[in-house]
């Protein structure tokens, strides 16, 4: 045992309370600490505060993405039915260029052929008794005109 008398334990109790009171006298107080922790504090507030800031920004980016993205869809849905149109329009261009294609070929081949009448207006080759002279015949609308007397 190291300690067997007692000016040995009286010695070391004179140690221990000698270092205790160095060490009280030593100390800064608690200010460095202090002010450490008063700075960690700030920093963190801030950051708190900053991250805070960030996630109401990503909150509303990410809004703003969702109700593009839904524009997108309808934009996107508009674009697909304007396609179709394009496409249906275009189907009826060709329909008509085949009609129209199908059309000069029946004029061509009518203004080729011979006319049925060889003038303008139409003969009568009944005989002059036949026909009907203008003084002769009855108003329009007259009964005998249709036969009925």
């Amino acid at each position: 045992m190291l300690f067997t008398t007692t000016t040995q334990y009286i010695a070391l109790a004179v140690a221990l309370v000698a270092g205790w009171l160095f060490g009280l006298a030593s100390h800064p107080g608690g200010r460095k600490w202090k002010a450490r922790y008063v700075a960690e504090r700030d920093a963190h507030a801030v950051t708190s505060k900053r991250v805070g800031e960030l996630e109401r920004d990503h909150d509303s980016a990410s809004k703003r993405a969702v109700e593009l993205e839904r524009d997108h869809g309808t934009i996107g849905t508009r674009v697909t039915e304007l396609e179709r149109e394009r496409d249906d329009a275009n189907a009826r261009v060709a329909e008509l260029k085949r009609e129209n294609d199908e059309l000069e070929r029946e004029n061509s081949r009518l203004s080729a052929v011979r006319p049925a009448l060889d003038d303008r207006f139409a003969r009568d080759d009944r005989p002059l008794g036949d026909r009907y002279v203008e003084d002769d015949r009855p108003a329009p609308g007259y009964p005998r005109d249709r036969n009925f007397i």
